[in-house]
């Protein structure tokens, strides 16, 4: 089981966004990265094809898991914990004690 998932809000806790939230998009396990949305936005020249226009975008690059950390019902970063509840492992918040998923 994970820790961060897809559809997580995260809030980045170091490097250039730090203090700025988003909601993971996708998640690396092997590479331990995700990429959130909004966060850590590079520039991308892409040629033309049949589908896309040709030019310069914008496009969020993975960061590091070690970099983010899920947000809290309070609003601040928590790390992650788990517990077996009713049988079932979840996921819980270590700051309040709270089930994250469930």
């Amino acid at each position: 089981m994970q820790k961060i998932r897809k559809g997580d809000n995260v809030v980045v806790i170091t490097g250039k966004d730090k203090g700025r939230t988003g909601e993971v998009i996708q998640v690396m396990p092997k590479e331990d990265r995700a990429v959130v949305r909004g966060i850590n936005m590079v520039k991308r020249h892409q040629r033309q094809t049949q589908t896309a226009e040709a030019g310069i975008i914008n496009k969020e690059a993975p960061i590091h898991l070690s970099n983010i950390a899920i947000v809290a019902k309070d609003g601040k970063p928590t790390r992650v914990g788990f517990a077996v509840v009713d049988g079932k492992k979840v996921r819980v918040a270590k700051r309040t004690g709270d089930v994250i998923d469930g």
